[in-house]
């Protein structure tokens, strides 16, 4: 079994609360028994979260080498240059790991989304901008991590495709089961 959840913002990837933590888990949407998470959206993240009970399929998905390609949308303080998003494209430098070269490129007009609970913080002199990246590897906190890289912190983050799947219109806490053509569009 394959299946989708549109992650809500304050939501860990996981089933076992951890001890003192504000976050909720992925216990409390009802999903199959069995299912696992093939990959991670971090708590303050939103979005596309596959889940499976096929062993395997995590390796198969997640693996830079398999360019299983992920997009997603990212709110950014200010609006980056085309030089920086130039330098996204490149790849940048976290710590002693360089990016894989990815797509970036703005969203324009921004993407209609439901809103966040809670919303995230707006400054009246600092302007946003949307972007869309779109990678095959997923180390932790990468979308993050890339953007500050450059001189934009990320305010939203929400992955909105996986291979040719899209999120699509699933409500935020929803999940279904994918159907045969849309299984094999995550692995395209």
């Amino acid at each position: 079994m394959l299946c989708a959840l549109h992650k809500p913002y304050g939501v860990l990837s996981q089933f076992t609360p951890e001890p003192g933590s504000r976050w909720r888990t992925l216990a409390e949407f009802g999903l199959p028994p069995a299912v696992y998470p093939l990959g991670r959206l971090d708590a303050d993240s939103e979005g596309l979260l596959l889940l499976s009970d096929e062993p395997g399929l995590n390796t198969r998905l997640l693996n830079p080498d398999q360019a299983h390609r992920r997009e997603y949308w990212v709110q950014v303080e200010r609006v980056p240059t085309d030089a920086a998003l130039a330098q996204l494209q490149r790849g940048v430098k976290i710590g002693d790991y360089a990016t894989r070269p990815c797509a970036a490129r703005r969203l324009d007009p921004a993407p209609t989304l439901p809103p966040r609970d809670p919303p995230i913080r707006a400054r009246k002199n600092v302007p946003d901008c949307w972007l869309a990246l779109e990678l095959i590897e997923g180390k932790n906190r990468q979308v993050r991590r890339m953007t500050a890289a450059i001189g934009h912190p990320t305010l939203r983050l929400v992955r909105v495709r996986i291979g040719d799947f899209a999120l699509g219109k699933l409500a935020v806490g929803q999940w279904r089961e994918l159907t045969a053509d849309e299984r094999k569009s995550v692995f395209c």
